[in-house]
């Protein structure tokens, strides 16, 4: 009985910690990560429309101009939008 307490206190302080291990060294390990950050482009008016000054009387091709004109109005603000949306990325 004497020599079974002996053996599992031997065990015991060699798994509790011997004096021979190496404690690891403290070290710091740098590690990205991404911080998102707000946009800072500035803000796109919105232009005045070539149909907004419509009258209901006018002629339909003034009606068709106003039309075409607003289309182009409509491709550059859409541009606009694209290249400060692409400027946040």
């Amino acid at each position: 009985m004497r020599l079974q307490v002996m053996q599992v206190m031997v065990v015991l302080c060699t798994v509790a910690g011997c004096p021979d291990q190496v404690k690891p060294e403290p070290r710091t390990v740098r590690v990205e990560v991404p911080v998102a950050i707000p946009c800072r482009a500035p803000e796109v008016p919105e232009p005045s429309w070539a149909t907004a000054v419509l009258q209901k009387g006018d002629s339909l091709q003034t009606k068709v101009r106003a039309l075409l004109a607003e289309l182009e109005q409509r491709r550059g603000y859409e541009r606009l939008l694209t290249a400060t949306i692409n400027a946040c990325r």
